[in-house]
């Protein structure tokens, strides 16, 4: 190997996925250094590389696509394009590379092709159920702003990798994040930060019911799922949806075709360690399935997947990623969650390049071999939890 790879080293005692790297040039990668950067992308969930300002999209693209060959489709497909959705303001494609979205915040103009634009960085305020106010705002307090996976979650399979390429931050500056949701708890971050929880952590930590549990369900998540939660809002912490009944009828949406609907297991393995990762995308469920039962009410729904899912994002279990010019970022999509950070001001200028392909295969499925020694490690009644 060409390159050195060393651990992320955060603060936070549960964080324990994450690396970084210095001396790599992703304009000149070869062969035998992608094949080391796949398995370290898939091995630690999170691999920053510094100093790769100069990377051109058509290399992001590229890198990318090697993640997925067979597929030339952005994550999302068109989806992210409808009017309504509630991702339509956070992307867009840049006009020579189209794969690479643009991200980030303030006026840009003459970059890529893009004569001028305006961006936007997601802010809470227009997406959580009770957003912080000016004032708390300005003493430097913030939130997460949706806890997800890179996925459309209709038609198309989620992505197995994202790349996140950071071309400038603003100027450094700390915030706290609350999580405002009755526990107390906060987490001190850089503005602008990507949060990040390993489905590796958020399984290992839970109770062996909980672990029995969630490898007895299936998790159905809604058509057009986008469009569908775009009149109503979400928790406090970013970790799915209060529920309101303000989702979109299937008269309101778009023609829905059954077999584009997605239903994938709560566990998935990785594809190279083999280990187990609680993968949902809490925002866009319309139904968990237990035993082959439909639980058929969206509020229980909601109430036991945040039972399961809260821990995970506990701040000792959160890796918030300081930016830096230049920092290319990979993560196993299908090993993470994420979350856009912070609050910035009409001052803070940002550019960022995101880029993903919707994958051809399904996530693995957890075997009963994969999880007996969880079962055989507690002997767990699988009737003891009720919903």
């Amino acid at each position: 190997m060409t390159f050195t790879i060393q651990p992320i080293q955060s603060t936070q005692s549960g964080v324990d996925f994450g690396v970084s790297i210095s001396d790599l040039d992703l304009e000149k990668i070869t062969d035998e250094e992608f094949k080391e950067l796949e398995k370290a992308v898939y091995t630690h969930q999170v691999v920053v590389v510094h100093g790769q300002g100069h990377v051109q999209p058509e290399t992001q693209y590229a890198i990318t696509k090697r993640f997925e060959p067979e597929v030339d489709t952005y994550g999302h497909g068109a989806q992210h394009r409808a009017e309504q959705s509630v991702i339509a303001r956070d992307l867009s494609p840049l006009p020579n590379v189209p794969q690479v979205q643009l991200l980030g915040h303030g006026i840009v103009r003459d970059y890529q092709g893009v004569k001028e634009r305006k961006l936007t960085h997601p802010n809470h305020r227009v997406f959580h159920h009770t957003p912080l106010t000016d004032e708390e705002e300005a003493q430097g307090k913030t939130r997460f702003y949706r806890w997800h996976m890179d996925a459309a979650l209709y038609k198309l399979n989620p992505p197995k990798v994202t790349t996140l390429f950071g071309v400038k931050n603003p100027e450094p500056r700390r915030q706290i994040v609350q999580y405002d949701d009755g526990t107390g708890d906060t987490l001190d971050v850089q503005l602008g930060t990507t949060a990040f929880i390993s489905g590796q952590k958020a399984f290992e930590i839970l109770s062996p019911e909980m672990k029995e549990l969630a490898f007895r369900t299936q998790v159905k998540y809604a058509a057009h799922p986008y469009l569908w939660i775009s009149k109503a809002r979400a928790r406090s912490n970013g970790l799915g949806m209060v529920s309101e009944d303000k989702e979109l009828s299937p008269d309101e949406l778009p023609p829905i075709e059954e077999k584009d609907i997605k239903i994938y297991p709560m566990l998935w393995k990785n594809p190279v360690t083999k280990k187990i990762h609680l993968q949902v995308h809490p925002a866009a469920v319309e139904d968990l399935i237990i035993d082959g039962k439909p639980v058929g009410d969206l509020r229980k729904v909601r109430e036991l997947l945040y039972q399961i899912q809260r821990p995970a994002i506990s701040p000792e279990n959160v890796f918030a990623h300081e930016w830096r010019d230049g920092d290319f970022v990979l993560f196993h999509n299908r090993g993470v969650l994420h979350s856009v950070v912070g609050c910035l001001k009409d001052t803070d200028t940002r550019i960022f390049q995101q880029c993903n392909m919707a994958s051809a295969e399904d996530p693995i499925p957890v075997t009963e071999e994969d999880f007996a020694p969880y079962r055989a490690a507690a002997a767990v009644d699988s009737t003891a939890i009720k919903v």
